[in-house]
């Protein structure tokens, strides 16, 4: 079973209490892979996120989502905005454990090797997000099923 470790960094992360949801998501997208490996899931504020991306990735200003692949037995470390994922969550009318959700899936797929830069990619990796999310009871509406 993959082994998920979430920290988190951010008032809204620490009143919300999600790390059970991130763990069965993690471990859905992951159940190809088997058991032995390690995923860190780290939810912080916009701030920290944006220092992220600035430093990573040349950009800066805030994201949803980062995922930092690692060899061996890490797959990677995914790092989520709560700020983001809440305004996410608004804007397109579902729960906030729907986008945390989706986004932490988002990330393992990154970390799977998985990307959206073609047209085809991205149909690949959102079709397989979308069936790990689905395999959860976790609809596009944000109902959750344990």
């Amino acid at each position: 079973m993959l082994e998920v470790c979430v920290s988190s960094r951010s008032a809204l992360a620490k009143a919300g209490g999600w790390n059970e949801l991130i763990e069965r998501v993690a471990r859905e997208c992951a159940r190809e892979f088997g058991a032995g490996l390690e995923v860190s899931v780290s939810l912080v504020d916009d701030e920290e996120m944006r220092r992220l991306n600035a430093k990573y990735r040349g950009v800066d200003s805030t994201t949803d989502v980062l995922s930092f692949e690692q060899d061996g037995l890490v797959l990677g470390d995914i790092v989520i905005s709560m700020e983001k994922a809440r305004a996410q969550a608004e804007e397109y009318g579902h729960p906030l454990e729907r986008e945390l959700a989706f986004l932490t899936a988002h990330g393992m797929l990154h970390l799977m090797g998985y990307d959206h830069v073609t047209e085809e990619d991205a149909r690949e990796m959102f079709a397989r997000q979308d069936a790990a999310l689905k395999n959860l009871g976790i609809g596009r509406t944000g109902r959750l099923n344990s």
